[in-house]
Order: structure tokens, then C-alpha cells, then sequence
């Protein structure tokens, strides 16, 4: 009889993690996946969360990451938004809009071979239940770095890969380049987040079959197409011999224009590359939407609206593609990424990070307002955090973005006799060799405004330290206290029930 009972908690744990369908078959992932320790041991922390709380379903899961939007980030941007306001208290009473959300925790964000790790690893940890090296997209780590043979048998099922199976509508957004390593994670599996054209790939890659991301993203089974695609990167999908709108020439020398490919491809495709064309989308009759408004990446926040073609706010994306995915009565999976807070942050420049990450908690905003918190998971994260410090007792209400000045008034300057700004980064380019600057002479406030450092580097790094977490909706209540990173996959699994088959 003990034995019995066991057997049927093993059985029920597996249904639980989405390891095993409720009708007993058993699902579309992986067993180089499923077997995996940090797959095992994530889920059983849902588990044990679930004993907790009676379980919400959630019908749409929408999963906005901050790249490189840590701890500092978020006090800063707060503080930032807060000094903008009229009546303000000094700004620090302020709160961005997912940090009132209800459940919140702190995620922890090494690679298995890396203290500090990249955004290649992180999402992946995220897309799959499964930490993974960095540098590498949705194929465990006994692939090795840039060696396509190796990871041959090795690729990993991601959330969108369950939630089209499942018959849910998917979507990625980024101001980053579509082929960059966030979104590039959930859809496609690499052992080089580099190969973002087929001119990116080795000859070894060539040879063994691998294919590189932008061609991952657009040759998709129809069945397993994403719905919405929006960001920057359209060089990595129109030929070196096209010259697009913007007078930029493509990447590819295969000859394939994928964004002819997109239309071609799906059932009432539209492909639009300028804020105009987006604004014109009718959603209603559009089934398919590729948005590739930059060649490279798109413009920081900041200087958006200083693009030549016009570019849609990630706001304006979020908006775009809830409306789009909302038309599946069966659901849909949304990852949003404010990907350019951390191209600001390696530039050692916080200002934009800041604007940015204002913005992403803007689109949030919308996103809360536009979708029903019974049915709607919202998550709101980071893949990892950057070197930005907040120091030196300035005076409640002086600005984040200048010169420390203590609780008299008076100007804080280091034993050198010259003021520092509150803000500073413990290494990137900011960092000079010899006698530092006198900063009174300079406009900290200026957009390009590069903040002081102490090891000189030409790029900031990322660091280390935990990322916050936060959630409110269905399932939101899986989301308290320090996790590790591949656990938000659970955590998703769990609150969807993707599982990998139909329920």
C-alpha cells in the first residue's frame, strides 16, 4: 500500500512539473532536457510552491525581461522617473509600475561555466528549464562554444516550442536586434549566439548542418510559427546586395531574403520596417507580423524619436502584439525585452540605460492595463545585472544624475578636492588613467554623459549579483523568494500548463 501511494505522488510531482501529461504520455521535451539536474531540481521547486497555494491556470503569459536591468538599474530609473514628476518629493518615493506587483523575489544568474554571466546562458536558463553555458542558445552545456557538431542531440525544448504545440499563439519583441541573444533563445538553438546570419557561420557549422538564427526565426514550420516578431536586426535577413529603406546594405550571402520569405511562408503574413507601416497594420486581417525597424539595432529610447524612418516605442510593440496574439481563444506567450539598457550600461552610460528602463516599465503598464489579471500571468525580470553604483550620501531629492551634494547643500568632492556624481561604475570606459576630471566643469546631465569608473575597460561588464523578479496575475503567487534562474521556466509551465501536449 506505501508502495502505492508513492508511486502515485512520483506520478503526480511529474504532471506537476509538466514532465508528464495528466492522460500519461509523455511530452515533447527532450530527455537531454528533462534528465538534466537543473531541470529536476527547478521543478521540484515548483513543487513545493504549488503545495502552498492552489494553482491558477494561466491563459497568456506575458514575460518582460530588462537586459541588464539590475538591482542599481532599478533604483536609479526610479529615482529618475520619480524627479520628472510634478509635486515630487525628491523622487525616491517613486515606484516603476511592476514594482507594486504583488509577488516579487530575487533570481540568481550564473552560467554553469561563468560567475558572471551573458545573455545567451541566462535566457536560456529561462526558455528551458535548463542553465547552460554562456555564449550558447537553448543547447545544454555539453555543447561546446561555437562547435556545431557538438551540439548535434543537444537542443532543448523551449516555451515557445510548448506553447505552439499546445495551439497558443507566440511572440517576441526587442529593441534589440531580433537575432540578438534574448529573443534568439526562445527560438532558435545554437552553440554561437554570433550566428546571426548565415554570413556569421563557421565552415564547421556549414559543414555539420547548423543554420544560423534569422534563418531559425522565418523557416518555421507553419505549425510552429510565431504569430509576432518584432525588434531590430534586418540586415541578418535581407541579402548583402539589397539595400533596405534606410540605405543600409543586408548580411546574407545565400542569397534569401527572409522577409520576402515571412510572406511567402504563413497565411496573411504582413513584414513592415518603419513606424508608419506598423501604425497602418490592421490586426484583424493580419495573421503573421515581422517588424524589423532598424538594421542593427533599434535607437535607445532616448534618441528614438531622432530615427529617420520613425521607430515604434516598445510600448508601442507591446500594445501592437497583445492585440495581435489576443485573437487566439486559446492563449498565447509573449517575451518582451528592453534590450538596449544593457548596450547603454557597456557604454558606460546610464543615462540612456535609465530612459530605457523607464520605458520598459511603461510598456508593462500597458500591458497590465490592456490584459485581465484572472487569466494573465505578468513576469517582469532581468537576465543579469551591470557594475552600476549608487554612492556617496547625497542629500534626499539631489539629482541621480549629478553631482553628490550632502544633506547641507553643500558639494561632496573626494581627497582629491573634485565632486563625483552619484552615479559610477565599479569598471567600462569611463575610467581615466592619471588625474581625474573636474566633473563641476562638465554637464552631467548631458545625454551622452559617460559616468566615472574605476578599472578602465573599452566596454562595462555585467556583474554578478541576484536580479529581482516580479509577477502578478494567474500563477503569479509561484514567484517569492531567491530562485535560481531556470525556475522562471517552471514557473511559467507551471502557471500555463504547457507540459508539451494537449490537455
Amino acid at each position: 500500500m506505501v508502495e502505492i501511494v508513492i508511486k502515485i505522488k512520483k506520478i503526480a510531482l511529474l504532471i506537476s512539473c509538466g514532465l508528464l501529461a495528466s492522460n500519461g504520455y509523455a511530452t515533447l521535451l527532450p530527455s537531454v532536457q528533462s534528465d538534466s539536474q537543473w531541470f529536476k531540481d527547478s521543478a521540484a521547486h515548483l513543487v513545493e510552491q504549488t503545495q502552498l497555494q492552489k494553482q491558477d491556470r494561466a491563459k497568456n503569459v506575458i514575460l518582460f525581461i530588462g537586459d541588464g536591468m539590475g538591482i542599481s538599474t532599478l533604483t536609479a530609473a526610479r529615482i529618475l522617473e520619480g524627479q520628472q514628476q510634478i509635486g515630487h518629493q525628491g523622487g525616491e518615493e517613486n515606484f516603476l509600475s511592476f514594482e507594486r506587483f504583488p509577488y516579487s523575489g530575487l533570481v540568481k544568474t550564473y552560467n554553469t561555466n561563468q560567475q558572471v554571466p551573458d545573455s545567451a546562458g541566462t535566457m536560456t536558463a529561462m526558455a528551458t528549464g535548463v542553465k547552460t553555458k554562456a555564449g550558447v542558445l537553448s543547447v545544454s552545456d555539453a555543447s561546446l562554444r561555437s562547435n556545431c557538431l557538438s551540439s548535434r542531440g543537444n537542443e532543448l525544448t523551449t516555451l515557445i516550442d510548448l506553447a505552439n504545440a499546445k495551439g497558443l499563439s507566440t511572440g517576441v519583441v526587442s529593441t534589440a536586434r531580433l537575432t540578438h541573444a534574448t529573443p534568439a533563445a526562445l527560438y532558435a538553438k545554437t552553440p554561437q549566439r554570433q550566428w546571426e546570419a548565415d554570413s556569421d557561420l563557421s565552415d564547421e557549422a556549414i559543414d555539420n548542418g547548423c543554420l544560423d538564427i534569422a534563418y531559425q526565426l522565418v523557416m518555421r514550420e507553419k505549425a510552429d510559427a510565431l504569430t509576432v516578431a518584432l525588434g531590430g536586426g534586418r540586415r541578418n535577413f535581407i541579402p548583402e546586395e539589397v539595400i533596405d529603406g534606410e540605405e543600409e546594405a543586408g548580411d546574407r550571402t545565400d542569397g534569401l531574403d527572409l522577409t520576402q520569405a515571412w510572406t511567402e511562408n504563413f497565411d496573411n503574413a504582413a513584414y513592415v520596417w518603419n513606424k508608419a507601416d506598423f501604425d497602418a497594420i490592421d490586426v484583424e486581417s493580419t495573421s503573421h507580423l515581422l517588424g524589423l525597424f532598424n538594421s542593427s539595432h533599434m535607437e535607445f529610447e532616448a534618441d528614438r524619436l531622432t530615427d529617420s524612418a520613425g521607430e515604434p516605442s516598445l510600448t508601442d510593440m507591446t500594445t501592437k502584439s497583445i492585440e495581435m496574439l489576443s485573437k487566439n481563444q486559446e492563449g498565447y506567450f509573449l517575451m518582451v525585452e528592453g534590450g538596449r539598457i544593457d548596450h547603454a550600461h557597456h557604454a558606460g552610460n546610464a543615462q540612456r540605460a535609465l530612459y530605457d528602463t523607464i520605458e520598459l516599465s511603461n510598456a508593462v503598464r500597458a500591458a497590465v492595463e490592456n490584459t485581465d489579471p484572472k487569466d494573465t500571468l505578468i513576469i517582469v525580470t532581468a537576465d543579469h545585472s551591470h557594475t552600476l553604483t549608487i554612492a556617496g550620501y547625497p542629500k534626499r531629492g539631489n539629482p541621480i544624475l549629478g553631482l553628490v551634494h550632502d544633506v547641507d547643500g553643500d558639494m561632496s568632492v573626494a581627497l582629491d578636492g573634485k565632486p563625483y556624481t552619484t552615479l559610477g561604475y565599479a569598471n567600462g570606459p569611463g575610467a581615466v588613467s592619471g588625474e581625474r576630471e573636474n566633473l563641476s566643469l562638465l554637464d552631467t546631465n548631458d545625454i551622452d554623459f559617460m559616468q566615472q569608473a574605476l578599472i578602465k575597460k573599452g566596454g562595462e561588464t555585467h556583474a554578478g549579483e541576484d536580479v529581482s523578479i516580479h509577477a502578478i496575475g494567474a500563477g503569479a503567487h509561484l514567484v517569492q523568494g531567491a530562485m535560481e534562474q531556470n525556475v522562471v521556466f517552471h514557473v511559467i509551465n507551471q502557471a500555463q500548463q504547457l507540459g508539451g501536449t494537449k490537455y
